[in-house]
């Protein structure tokens, strides 16, 4: 398959950020990142793809014009996989004024007749971008000239938009993505209690539903959250161990979400750091966009971060944007940044985040001081763990005796003398687990006795960090109860 996909080589002198712009775009930390000229060497191979768009992408070493023997056979390496490719993105430092190395070696490619783009990188905030202009003097339409920043993920979207336009539609690509909708739809017709009538509830078909494909294991999604100025993008450093996102004390420094790929303990952890969220009626302009970006990182992460300001009292605005959280069903952890003090008031502290918080009762709290560095690793590890409890399925066998023992120990109520009766239980889903109860009249199931359910599950079952949606339905009526999900 990959000798049929598009080429695109990444083109440039050293250090001006091939490999970061092609770890970027593959989503991946694939090439060795450094400051080093010369880093790269070989020309590194990854297959990506931009939503139904697939292509080869193609790293190249830095083109220098020493008469050194090995920086000489890396210019020609680079040379032929430029021949060879489809589409060229030729990286320049925005840093730098252009000079003459570039322009000559832009126009060799240029005459290549290949799609070709010049990306001028470390372009890192709107005052660098006004350094753009200088490099029209390539002779480039606007329509193929990017100022970006790789290491803020500034600007990488309209360069992506650009490569995708390029590019055939994969045929594999676009039947698997219709087989995850198809998947999605179905899924989202059981989670809203209308189930197909054939739906297979016999022994056989819930040995199906448990060799259903599971998702990824490895990858976790983390969303970071709070107002603004409670301390998330020094969070966001603390964690992977760098000076990743601009840090101010002015509310509201960052805009765009900024992320980062941690490897820890078998897993590849990205961290989303998000803009502040403000009061409504103060979200203005960009801050609105920031705002909209948040909600659409929430569709994507697994785990959120909630961060609160220790040093400061809780406001009414901390609950709102710990509700979006529920919102979205993730696996949470509270955090409480600036922790500072004693901990002799953590007790008090957590028992006013208890009270503010009830709807994320099964979250933990931990205390964490981003600038000393407190704890920040005990917070790796709860997020590895609050993971592994949003993503396990419990055997269905086990799940049964369980609700079984909840039975026996408090009976099913009997709304009106009616006799309620549950049949099995399954956990159809997982990211955030779910379980379905078939039962004899599931509309007559009170929200109190799920809740009990809830509880008696997390008794069992690690289920701490996560949220448990527990769903009532018949054997054979399409519709459960009116209020089939209780968090």
């Amino acid at each position: 398959m990959k000798k049929n996909l598009k080429k695109i080589a990444l083109i440039g002198q050293p250090n001006v950020g091939k490999s970061s712009l092609f770890n970027r775009i593959a989503n991946k930390r694939i090439a060795i990142v450094s400051d080093v000229s010369g880093t790269t060497r070989d020309v590194r191979r990854h297959e990506i793809e931009i939503i139904d768009r697939s292509a080869l992408l193609l790293d190249t070493g830095g083109i220098d014009e020493t008469n050194d023997e090995i920086f000489s056979n890396v210019k020609k390496k680079a040379v032929k996989t430029a021949k060879e490719a489809d589409i060229i993105l030729f990286i320049v430092d925005g840093k730098n004024i252009p000079d003459d190395k570039d322009k000559e070696l832009f126009y060799e490619l240029q005459r290549l007749g290949k799609e070709l783009a010049l990306v001028v990188n470390k372009i890192d905030n709107d005052k660098e971008l006004e350094r753009l202009w200088e490099f029209f003097e390539f002779g480039i339409g606007e329509e193929n000239l990017f100022g970006v920043s790789v290491s803020h993920n500034r600007g990488t979207k309209t360069l992506y938009e650009w490569i995708y336009k390029h590019l055939p539609e994969n045929p594999e690509t676009v039947a698997r993505m219709e087989e995850e909708k198809r998947r999605k739809e179905l899924e989202d017709e059981f989670f809203d209690d209308e189930f197909d009538n054939e739906e297979d509830f016999s022994a056989e078909g819930l040995e199906k539903i448990e060799e259903e494909t599971i998702l990824d294991d490895t990858l976790i999604n983390v969303a970071i959250i709070g107002r603004v100025n409670v301390g998330k993008s020094s969070i966001l450093n603390s964690l992977v161990g760098m000076e990743r996102s601009v840090v101010s004390s002015i509310a509201g420094t960052t805009i765009d979400p900024v992320d980062e790929t941690l490897s820890y303990k078998d897993k590849e952890i990205t961290f989303v750091d998000t803009a502040g969220l403000r009061r409504r009626g103060s979200i203005e302009g960009i801050e609105k966009f920031a705002l909209m970006r948040t909600k659409e990182m929430l569709e994507k992460a697994n785990v959120a971060l909630v961060v609160l300001d220790a040093s400061r009292e809780l406001t009414d605005l901390d609950e709102k944007i710990a509700g979006l959280v529920d919102e979205y069903g993730l696996g949470t952890i509270i955090v409480l940044n600036k922790w500072d003090e004693n901990m002799d008031t953590f007790q008090k502290m957590e028992e006013e985040v208890r009270r503010r918080f009830r709807f994320l009762s099964y979250a933990p709290i931990i205390a964490v001081s981003a600038k000393t560095g407190r704890s920040i690793d005990r917070l790796k590890e709860k997020i590895v763990e609050i993971f592994e409890n949003y993503t396990q399925r419990i055997p269905t066998s086990q799940l049964n005796k369980v609700i079984e023992e909840a039975v026996t120990r408090h009976s099913l109520p009997s709304p009106n003398g009616a006799y309620l009766r549950i049949y099995y239980s399954t956990q159809f889903s997982s990211r955030p687990p779910r379980i379905a109860l078939v039962m004899n009249k599931p509309q007559l199931l009170h929200y109190s006795y799920k809740r009990y359910l809830i509880n008696f599950l997390r008794e069992k079952f690690n289920f701490e960090g996560t949220p448990i949606h527990v769903i009532a339905r018949g054997k054979n009526d399409k519709m459960g109860d009116e209020e089939y999900l209780e968090r």
